[in-house]
């Protein structure tokens, strides 16, 4: 029979329909036993099936599922900057959309998801959403933090996370929207703990540290009986311990607390078959939250700790702003700076300078103290200034560079199996000027043993951006010789970054006023998967590149957070200095930190 007829379907063309049919009816088992919560949604946002898997996970029948909104199911249209790229998603202009929520399970518990958006395989229309529970991941990195924020001998909150309280209680908006507007907190150093440690050993001093601590967090929850909140008690370190109180409402708050904490340790402490007695020193600040810092109140409450120490001990003080200004006049402090020297009133004491990248302790700042008879120890601001307007600077200045070069030797030779640690030195221009800085320099290294490269010298940016002539062959012949200069509070004067590579200048510090405009959005970051990025944030993110370039290293100062911290090790920030890693502390306390103390604040 001749022409075409309309027979049984072709053989090939039967099997590539059951081939077809088959990995359809494949691909549809596997959606349905996936243990990935997942849907099908069309591009219009509704659900055209689920498996499941995704059923089980928000609590209901899976079955029940298809017609639903999508963005209501995983709560896509909670915030704008997520729902607008669902909507890209959907329309096919964006690849994927992933994201972090939290969901509200109809027995009442909340459900931790990462919710991911994409096209569906070989272009069909719509698209799959798969919800994967993260709320194991989440309760591990809730208990990793928990571990990085708590002192482990005590088990309170430690110094990194009493500074991320003590910010975020300073914010403008923490204190503008609700409570009294001010901040009170006792700063607490145990008398004669090192005896302690050093008679009974470090377990028993650790025994006693948690048993302090104890006593102190129950005086902390009877003073927050009907009030708002419970004071915050927090280890800073060694042995000394803080109580923050936010929204206070003024000094006899404070001092109330203050006396308590004496009061409850008193009582003897049985410790290894023995009856200890311990008495404690507490400095007391109490102020308006507006217009203070982290480090002013630290420094403030760690004067008044000073105060209470040479007052006698065994008593808490009260921080007087006066106190300072009537007894210290300048001419009392400026006749007695000479004969001081000579009687060897001055000290040295060290603040760490931590590597931002592996969070160790690279090096330390030698800061000089007076501890004056009559007026008890005071900071440079006290005196430095009237020492360079005198000459006796030159003096002094040749006191601290052999007495921080000799501890560094110390150090070295007490600890040789730990890297050596470079002393930072302040120099003030007057001891350039006047003074054979370089002879004095080189005298001290060889009479110490301490290798040129572990001594660094800071400048103000003032006293380097204008040196010639002798200052500039001074710090030239400095450098040759392997000591590192360093350009202190950069950023405040000249700033003239183009000069900086025909100086021999090896690091710069950044002034502390560009660290503390990092403001750091938690909440932000989690919804938008950014941070927000302050002008502060680009100018020391330029300041850095640029420094690298001239192959200058940077140190922040004033680090007072761990977010600041994460930060400027994101930026490149090489190092970092401030009260979230140490207070300036005596050299005994910096022989305990080497090869035993791990600043890696900010770290993933």
């Amino acid at each position: 029979m001749s022409g075409t007829s309309e027979g049984p379907t072709p053989a090939a063309d039967l099997d590539r329909s059951a081939v077809t049919h088959s990995h359809h009816t494949t691909y549809h088992r596997v959606f349905a036993a996936a243990p990935l919560a997942m849907a099908v949604v069309d591009r219009e946002g509704l659900v055209t099936s689920a498996n499941a898997a995704l059923g089980e996970l928000l609590g209901t029948d899976s079955e029940a599922l298809p017609g639903r909104v999508a963005a209501d199911l995983v709560d896509l249209a909670s915030d704008a900057r997520t729902w607008h790229a669902y909507r890209e998603v959907l329309r096919g202009r964006q690849a994927r959309l992933r994201c972090t929520r939290r969901l509200k399970h109809p027995e009442g518990h909340a459900v931790w998801v990462q919710v991911t958006v994409t096209p569906l395989a070989g272009g069909g229309p719509g698209v799959l959403v798969s919800v994967a529970d993260i709320g194991a991941s989440r309760e591990l990195q809730a208990r990793l933090r928990h571990l990085q924020m708590h002192d482990p001998v005590t088990r309170l909150p430690n110094r990194t996370l009493f500074f991320e309280r003590l910010s975020a209680a300073l914010e403008a908006e923490s204190y503008e929207r609700s409570g009294t507007g001010r901040i009170g907190l006792c700063y607490l150093d145990l008398d004669g703990f090192k005896a302690v440690n050093d008679t009974l050993g470090h377990r028993a001093g650790d025994r006693l540290l948690a048993a302090v601590a104890e006593r102190l967090s129950r005086v902390a929850d009877e003073a927050g009986q009907g009030r708002a909140a419970t004071p915050l008690v927090a280890r800073l370190g060694g042995d000394e311990f803080a109580l923050l109180v936010e929204d206070s409402t003024g000094t006899e708050q404070l001092a109330e607390l203050a006396e308590s904490a004496l009061r409850a340790l008193e009582a003897p402490f049985e410790l290894a078959g023995r009856r200890l007695s311990l008495t404690a020193s507490i400095g007391v600040v109490e102020r308006h939250a507006a217009g203070t810092t982290a480090t002013g109140l630290m420094q403030a409450a760690d004067t008044t700790l000073y105060w209470a120490k040479a007052d006698g001990k065994a008593r808490w003080t009260l921080f007087d702003p006066e106190r300072n200004a009537h007894l210290m006049t300048r001419q009392a402090l400026s006749s007695a700076l000479r004969p001081a020297i000579e009687r060897g009133e001055f000290a040295l004491e060290y603040q760490p300078l931590v590597g931002m990248e592996d969070g160790r302790l690279s090096g330390v700042e030698a800061l000089i103290r007076w501890n004056h008879p009559q007026f008890g120890t005071l900071t440079p601001n006290r005196f430095i200034g009237l020492a360079e307007e005198d000459g006796s600077i030159v003096q002094l200045g040749r006191w601290a560079l052999a007495t921080a070069c000799r501890q560094a030797r110390r150090w070295q030779l007490d600890h040789p199996a730990e890297p050596p640690i470079f002393v930072s030195v302040n120099v003030a221009v007057r001891q350039v000027w006047d003074s054979d800085l370089v002879a004095d320099v080189a005298a001290t290294l060889t009479e110490t043993g301490l290798a040129p490269q572990l001594l660094q010298l800071e400048l103000t940016e003032s006293a380097v951006m204008g040196s010639g002539g002798r200052p500039l062959q001074a710090l030239q012949a400095l450098s040759d010789m392997g000591v590192r200069i360093a350009i202190d509070d950069f950023g405040t004067g000249y700033s003239n970054l183009a000069y900086l590579s025909r100086l021999p200048v090896s690091v710069l510090k950044l002034d502390g006023s560009f660290v503390r405009g990092f403001q750091y959005e938690e909440a932000a970051k989690e919804a938008a998967d950014v941070s927000p990025n302050p002008a502060d944030e680009v100018i020391v993110e330029a300041m850095i590149q640029l420094a690298h370039r001239l192959g200058l290293t940077v140190t922040a100062e004033c680090v007072e957070t761990s977010a600041q911290a994460t930060r400027l090790r994101r930026i490149g920030c090489d190092t970092g200095q401030g009260w979230l890693y140490s207070r300036p502390v005596p050299p005994d306390r910096i022989s305990e930190l080497l090869g035993t103390q791990d600043y890696a604040v900010g770290k993933p």
